[in-house]
């Protein structure tokens, strides 16, 4: 339902490798890195292979600079951006799997470099600015990246600063995307190309995800050699701390966590006895808040719960836009957002399970 749904409706492979485990992700994070790293400080000598030079492309025919700079970085300040970006983006190969993945990588990269070619020529044809090198490594399929996160990843907002501008779970990853586009001369028209090609691959034009893709012979055999080198373990059970975090922060995640686990359980119970009845389920009833569960031993305030029915809740008319637009009904925004005490990340995790 929703953009989830439609995004993935767009991507239409079979999944082929594990979702949890990222080796994709992990190998284009360790892989360019490494030589991008040793090419800068012990093989300078080799870099003059590794230069995107358009100009040789097109006059030479030096088809192999194509490949060759579009790989490796030889900037470690973009080498260092793009690395935290690819890590970041590894939310969508846990989604849909790393053919899928793989796949978008891969047209994204070839279209990239075709509207490369374009950009130049059309800018030197028309404004007469020349750009024989452009910045290389693997930006464009990064860039390329920006618009499903854009478009399919949920902006929730996680604190304010001065009480106007909002910091949310994708401002981090916007500010890395800025510091890479601000990091060379040129580097606008891979930026340019790379966001071009990543709307065709996701819009599907000219059905270019059913061209530019990644056979499934070649994902099993990539599968059986990346796997076992890049993979890391699955997730456990055991609750996720964040790294630095303190006794306090950490004691308040854990009950967060367990609080949200709780109110699921709660919410796949409810549902199951109240599927057949047809009607909308009073969330707030059968959801109390964690402050509520805490003095659930009193005995004279449970009793006085259920003799006694709660005031409406309040609810965000901008919350309930965002639950709208990932293509909620607005009676299941408002329901969600009730039980959830206007906690966006949860009422979003009811709806999309359930």
């Amino acid at each position: 339902k929703g953009c989830f749904v439609s995004a993935i409706t767009k991507w239409r492979f079979s999944q082929d490798w594990p979702t949890d485990k990222a080796p994709l992700s992990k190998s284009l994070l360790l892989v360019p890195s490494t030589l991008s790293i040793l090419l800068a400080l012990l093989f300078q000598h080799y870099q003059k292979f590794f230069v995107y030079n358009l100009q040789a492309v097109k006059n030479d025919l030096q088809i192999w600079r194509l490949i060759c700079g579009r790989i490796i970085c030889l900037d470690l300040k973009d080498t260092f951006c793009s690395s935290l970006l690819i890590y970041n983006f590894r939310i969508f190969e846990r989604r849909y799997g790393s053919r899928k993945f793989a796949s978008f990588l891969l047209g994204s990269w070839i279209l990239s470099a075709l509207f490369d070619l374009i950009l130049v020529e059309a800018f030197q044809y028309s404004f007469a600015i020349t750009a024989s090198n452009l910045p290389s490594g693997f930006l464009g399929p990064v860039f390329a990246l920006f618009v499903p996160f854009y478009c399919s990843i949920p902006r929730v907002q996680v604190t304010q600063i001065l009480g106007q501008f909002s910091i949310t779970n994708k401002t981090l990853i916007y500010i890395l995307g800025l510091q890479l586009l601000t990091s060379g001369t040129h580097i606008w028209v891979v930026a340019t190309s790379g966001l071009i090609a990543g709307m065709c691959y996701t819009n599907s034009v000219l059905k270019v995800h059913q061209v530019l893709c990644i056979p499934r012979w070649m994902a099993k055999l990539f599968s059986w050699t990346l796997e076992p080198i890049f993979s890391s373990s699955e997730p456990t059970n055991e609750i996720r701390i964040g790294m630095g975090a303190t006794v306090d922060i950490q004691r308040q995640q854990r009950m967060e966590l367990l609080d949200r686990q709780l109110m699921l359980s709660q919410f796949v119970h409810v549902r199951r006895q109240r599927r057949h009845q047809g009607r909308i389920i009073n969330w707030n009833r059968f959801f109390p808040t964690l402050r509520q569960r805490r003095n659930a031993n009193a005995p004279d305030v449970r009793q006085s719960e259920q003799e006694v029915a709660a005031p409406p809740l309040e609810v965000s008319e901008e919350q309930v836009a965002r639950l709208m637009e990932m293509g909620f009904s607005r009676v299941d925004a408002l329901e969600a957002l009730r039980a959830s005490n206007n906690d966006l990340n949860v009422a979003t995790n009811f709806l999309l399970q359930h």
